[in-house]
């Protein structure tokens, strides 16, 4: 219930911020930009993405593995486990890609475990280059697809558990074996368009 009503509120928030920035981030008379800047619109959307992200690691993974209730897994489907914390993130970013917004957010590594899960561009292949060398400052810039720009952020995504590290570092297809909690694993790419 707590949880349920947390995530309405923020999702809500986010929604807010969203549309006053799509509906007011626009150039005055005088050359001078009103509205939300998309650099903290991001920032924003980051915030709430990677303290769900946190919390369903710590509270909800982490806890039900440590009392047995119920394990993670990545095939959360048919083992009746929890899904593993990247597959949460995936799944509820691939859940807000279906309702049509053009706001998108995924995790996209240098090294992933699977294709579908690397650099789609090569934006997102020198952002993901950004990030790990400088963590704590995001890659961001303007991108055009079609007639729409799109502005794109990429925060540097930490291993946050012994779990993240664990699947990646054991996985059959992972091309590196070497992760540590606390590193560098890949990137959380939001975008979302701009008029």
């Amino acid at each position: 219930m707590k949880v349920t009503c947390r995530f309405r509120i923020i999702s809500i928030v986010v929604v807010i911020a969203l549309t006053g920035f799509s509906q007011s981030w626009s150039q005055e008379p005088k050359g001078r930009m009103k509205g939300i800047d998309p650099t903290v619109v991001a920032h924003f959307i980051h915030a709430v993405i990677e303290a769900d992200r946190t919390l369903y690691t710590t509270h909800v993974v982490e806890r039900m593995q440590e009392t047995g209730t119920v394990l993670s897994s990545e095939r959360w489907e048919t083992r009746n486990a929890l899904p593993l914390p990247a597959q949460m993130l995936l799944l509820s970013g691939l859940r807000v890609k279906e309702k049509g917004l053009g706001f998108n957010y995924r995790l996209a590594s240098l090294w992933p475990i699977y294709e579908k899960n690397g650099p789609r561009n090569d934006f997102e292949k020198i952002g993901l280059k950004a990030v790990e060398q400088n963590p704590d400052q995001p890659y961001t810039g303007v991108i055009t697809n079609g007639n729409q720009e799109y502005f794109v952020a990429i925060y540097a995504d930490r291993a946050i558990s012994r779990a993240c590290v664990n699947c990646h570092n054991t996985h059959v297809l992972s091309p590196k074996h070497d992760q540590k909690v606390g590193q560098v694993m890949g990137g959380l790419i939001i975008s979302f368009p701009i008029d």
